[in-house]
């Protein structure tokens, strides 16, 4: 069964590709892969099946908003309205309660006090930090970019609403959540989801705080750069990510 997968995609077809289910698989082909029209066939299977998970997720969201909506019309529309407009605003609408300046910390925000630091992001140090920022942020292009909706071009603005980090992060640990149904108008709970996530499976430092991130109008570049070499480095202990020595 491992012969198979040992020889890549060489030996398979777009439609074999296509038929793969699985995310972790196709990320496992995706980083053995090293001929340039395997990574293209492989990158098309994994954005379809991001797309398939999408679509399947938006259709059977629409099915049961249709059903609660019948089940409120048939007894009054009091109960079954109230909580199919409760549904839909939590899978549709951006949030509109935004604190003016400062914001009473939220219920789950047990980060806030390590934030205030982590969020003086010194300045890099190193003579060669700009080829190391460069190939940093080459990487997390390379690794999200068959994730639709994410475009990453820099340290700041492209991380803003949270999907850059939930899908770097659903990258490594594809079963640890459902990228498919994450809403780019919640950026405090993509956030809250990518931070914890990475720190309970990949033991990286939550240095980043979501609330202090949504008061930005962009994140602090210094301070997501941080960050990434913290996930970065975590990868590289848990052994999920090799590095390789030049010559």
């Amino acid at each position: 069964m491992e012969s198979k997968s040992d020889s890549g995609p060489a030996s398979l077809t777009s439609e074999e590709l296509a038929a793969i289910e699985d995310e972790g698989v196709l990320n496992k082909m995706l980083d053995n892969a090293t001929d340039f029209e395997e990574r293209r066939m492989l990158r098309a299977a994994l954005r379809d099946l991001l797309k398939k998970k999408r679509d399947k997720r938006e259709q059977e969201r629409g099915s049961r908003q249709q059903d609660l909506k019948q089940q409120g019309l048939s007894k009054g529309g009091t109960t079954g309205g109230a909580v199919s407009i409760g549904r839909a605003s939590m899978n549709q609408q951006p949030p509109t309660n935004k604190p003016p300046g400062k914001s009473s910390p939220s219920a789950g925000s047990q980060a806030s006090p390590t934030v205030s630091s982590a969020l003086k992001c010194p300045p890099a140090a190193a003579p060669n930090a700009k080829n190391v920022k460069q190939m940093l942020l080459d990487w997390c292009r390379a690794k999200t970019e068959p994730y639709e909706g994410v475009n990453i071009q820099n340290f700041s603005s492209s991380w803003k609403d949270g999907i850059a980090f939930c899908a770097l992060v659903h990258r490594f640990f594809p079963d640890a959540f459902e990228y498919s149904i994450l809403n780019p108008n919640k950026p405090r709970e993509n956030f809250q989801l990518a931070f914890s996530t990475a720190e309970r499976l990949a033991g990286c430092p939550p240095l980043l705080d979501a609330d202090d991130l949504v008061r930005m109008k962009e994140p602090d570049w210094k301070c997501v750069y941080t960050y990434i070499q913290e996930f970065y480095r975590s990868l590289v202990e848990k052994g999920l990510v090799k590095t390789k020595k030049r010559t």
